[in-house]
């Protein structure tokens, strides 16, 4: 049984925690604590450097200390899979942990990346029903998201990758609706896509390695990228000229961390009103309508 920590049993402080490395540029415990304003919740959140060779004794040590939940992060998403007792559905399809909490059975691991693209998605009125899906690699973050997006019933999702292995571990987990392609075939693909969503980490670094045309995107369609930043991202800008219907992973982050905040608590909160806090409208969709 999940030991969810409610208000009658949040007299003292909720205390959470981040565990990552790196972890200075995380917003987690700004985010966290502005959920528990929401609620007059007294919230202790910390975001700590952990090793991986230090993440199971870090993690049973905070839990012994008091902890109610723990917010996991690169790179110890597969550690937190492999030492939880028990594993949401959407942790095994993920085959990753981005949250634990304690349980009777030791830690419950969940995975909230999924449902926390689906609330941002459902926010900008982009719904993956019977839509035509590209979503660009194969990593962690594009396998925490599939089995939500899969559940929501789109017409196709292709999933497009350089390494044609991982690729293929990864559209294995699955038994319907996906299909993995080579990034060079993405010209090869008939329609265009409703909604193409990217997940190549090289985004942070300047460059997609990949280059969008018309024929690989809607003009009616959207345009999402799972990295947020302060500036328009690499992907989103490459996306300018073909739609105008962009999003960064903003959204995706306060809504992923408002689930989490959920299962630690029992209070489901607004995760878009802090929007203004990052400098976004209430309604922000990509850098440009700042």
């Amino acid at each position: 049984m999940i030991r969810v920590f409610t208000a009658e049993r949040l007299v003292v402080k909720c205390k959470l925690a981040v565990f990552g490395d790196p972890i200075a540029h995380s917003k987690s415990p700004e985010i966290h604590r502005r959920f528990g304003d929401q609620f007059g919740l007294d919230v202790a959140y910390e975001k700590r450097r952990v090793k991986e060779n230090e993440f199971e004794s870090e993690v049973r040590q905070f839990f012994i200390d008091g902890g109610h939940g723990l917010s996991i992060t690169v790179p110890h998403k597969w550690s937190a899979f492999q030492i939880a007792d028990e594993l949401s559905d959407e942790a095994l399809l993920a085959g990753a942990c981005n949250t634990l909490i304690a349980s009777d059975e030791g830690f419950y691991g969940h995975n909230t990346d999924g449902i926390g693209l689906i609330d941002d998605l459902d926010r900008l009125g982009w719904s993956p029903t019977a839509k035509r899906i590209l979503i660009l690699g194969a990593g962690g973050a594009v396998a925490g998201c599939l089995g939500p997006l899969v559940a929501r019933g789109p017409k196709e999702v292709v999933i497009a990758n350089r390494s044609v292995g991982k690729l293929r571990r990864l559209v294995d987990r699955f038994d319907r609706g996906i299909r993995g392609i080579s990034l060079t075939e993405l010209d090869l693909q008939g329609a265009p896509f409703d909604l193409v969503i990217n997940g190549i980490s090289a985004g942070l670094s300047g460059s997609t390695g990949v280059e969008l045309t018309d024929r690989i995107v809607n003009a009616d369609g959207a345009c999402y990228d799972l990295i947020y930043s302060t500036d328009d991202t690499p992907f989103l800008k490459m996306c300018g000229s073909l739609t105008d219907q962009r999003a960064d992973g903003l959204g995706m982050l306060l809504a992923q961390a408002a689930r989490q905040f959920e299962l630690w608590t029992g209070f489901l909160p607004d995760p878009f009103d802090q929007f203004t806090d990052f400098g976004r409208p209430p309604d922000a969709r990509s850098q440009l309508d700042v």
